[in-house]
């Protein structure tokens, strides 16, 4: 096929590949472990200090990231009161931003290949037709050739046969 779908396969496994390191995380030592707790109905700064943990700011609670799940369950912490990595970010909007930047990209992913599927198919038709001139050119000069061919072996077969077409075979006649 014309497109290029194998670069975005590629671009899909990358993007898979990407995500799924960016969940995976160092297990937390013993001494990180209970860490996240203590930042309880403190600010939300000093938790997120340490990434592995998750602020509820409707509760005002620091606790660890649920890492089994993606995002963090309701009956932990509402998505909207949830922050992770900056305080300034829920999930909410997290969710929405990744979702909207992710569809801009797949858009741009389909634009592009289609944009050079199009031009590789606007681009056959002139070496479709470079080759159909190319043949009738061959078609033309082999039909010469024959022609000249039959023309000189007819001339053989009249002169053989003394059929052969004088210059002028009439002569003027001249009244002296």
């Amino acid at each position: 096929m014309g497109c290029p779908l194998g670069a975005l396969s590629a671009f899909g496994l990358l993007l898979a590949l990407g995500l799924m390191l960016s969940c995976v995380r160092a297990a937390p030592t013993l001494a990180e472990q209970g860490s996240c707790q203590q930042y309880t109905n403190k600010t939300c700064e000093e938790c997120l200090k340490n990434v592995t943990c998750l602020w509820c700011s409707s509760s005002k609670r620091c606790m660890d990231y649920p890492v089994r799940n993606i995002l963090p369950p309701s009956s932990l912490c509402e998505l909207s009161s949830a922050r992770w990595g900056v305080c300034w970010v829920n999930f909410e909007a997290l969710i929405i931003t990744m979702s909207v930047v992710g569809g801009t990209i797949l858009l741009a992913l389909v634009v592009c290949c289609c944009c050079c599927c199009r031009k590789k198919k606007s681009r056959k038709p002139d070496k479709d037709d470079e080759r159909a001139a190319r043949e009738r050119d061959q078609r033309r000069v082999r039909q010469e050739e024959r022609r000249a061919e039959m023309k000189s072996r007819h001339d053989e077969i009249r002169k053989k046969y003394g059929l052969f077409k004088e210059e002028n075979p009439y002569a003027k006649f001249e009244n002296n």
